[in-house]
């Protein structure tokens, strides 16, 4: 279901951010509607997309989730609407990727977690997904793919 994990580290960077905490039912209601609104921000001030759309989880609740969805830019964005400036971290990462249809992500996440701690790492509670091919690259769902992203913090 997912590629094999690696681990590497990331670079800072500047991104555009919306900020979203919602009940998880209304995911796929808002998540259509905020890729657009920051698509249309980041390309109206000219300054990206200098990557793929993400979501950073800060925690996972059963019925409400906080996060936020955001892009890699070139340059700082001005805040506008919702969208506001953010950063990537430098961090040490462990990432996959998983090919397949977004109902898939639950599993994909369960299996990642399950190869980091069988390999004896241990990672943050925040995840980042990065969509790499959706729904607007005209793919099938099971040709879609997303980087998982996990923040190591020690190993065991």
């Amino acid at each position: 279901m997912i590629g094999t994990p690696e681990i590497a580290s990331t670079e800072p960077g500047p991104t555009a951010r919306i900020r979203l905490r919602i009940p998880k039912h209304d995911l796929r209601n808002v998540m259509g509607p905020a890729r657009k609104e920051l698509l249309e921000v980041v390309t109206g001030q000219g300054i990206g997309p200098a990557g793929p759309v993400f979501s950073h989880h800060f925690r996972l609740e059963r019925e409400v989730w906080d996060f936020e969805l955001g892009v890699s830019v070139h340059r700082p964005v001005t805040g506008e609407g919702r969208v506001e400036p953010g950063e990537i971290p430098a961090m040490r990462i462990a990432r996959t990727v998983y090919e397949g249809p977004y109902d898939g992500l639950a599993d994909a996440w369960r299996e990642f977690d399950t190869w980091l701690s069988s390999n004896g790492h241990d990672f943050a509670v925040d995840f980042w997904a990065f969509y790499l091919t959706g729904p607007e690259s005209g793919r099938t769902p099971s040709e879609w793919e997303t980087e998982l992203q996990r923040t190591l913090l020690a190993w065991r």
